[in-house]
């Protein structure tokens, strides 16, 4: 749902919960971010130029940033540590979501073509780069306890590791 009276500059592509369940952030493809219930703004990338756009966001539950990723794995941190990026590197197919460690220490991305790439201490558990998909990768979740995550496909197919 659109906030009534605010038009956006693009539309809203992630979306991230803070860590106490109470607020959410949602992100916009030119890195736009809006905050709701406790949640707060840290930055975002919006009115700033973009090499692509952003597709994805998560939270950083140890520090209450987040950071946005964009479609060739270039990553902003908010209130959050970096840790590496895809950014200026070769990607076959572009990135299509993101998800956190539950320690903050770590995240990954996903693209379409189910290749996982991880970066601080997210483990790389799996992906399926180089496996015939029934239909694109769009996104990914980790796993609660922070042992394992999925990969779902635009049919519904769900990878897990």
């Amino acid at each position: 749902m659109r906030r009534p009276g605010k038009p956006l500059n693009q539309p809203i592509v992630g979306m991230a919960s803070t860590p106490d369940g109470k607020g959410y952030w949602l992100v916009a493809s030119d890195g736009g971010i809006f905050t709701f219930g406790d949640a707060t703004f840290y930055g975002s990338m919006g009115g700033k130029p973009l090499n692509k756009p952003i597709v994805g966001m998560a939270a950083d539950p140890a520090t209450g940033g987040y950071w946005e990723v964009a479609s060739d794995g270039g990553i902003f941190s908010f209130n959050a540590p970096f840790f590496g990026s895809m950014g200026g590197k070769y990607l076959a197919k572009p990135i299509v979501g993101m998800d956190a460690l539950g320690s903050g220490q770590g995240y990954r991305f996903v693209a379409s073509d189910g290749g996982v790439f991880d970066f601080g201490a997210a483990g790389f558990l799996g992906s399926m780069g180089g496996q015939s998909l029934s239909a694109p990768v769009v996104g990914m979740a980790a796993a609660p306890d922070g042992n394992g995550y999925w990969l779902v496909g635009g049919g519904g197919a769900v990878y897990s590791y």
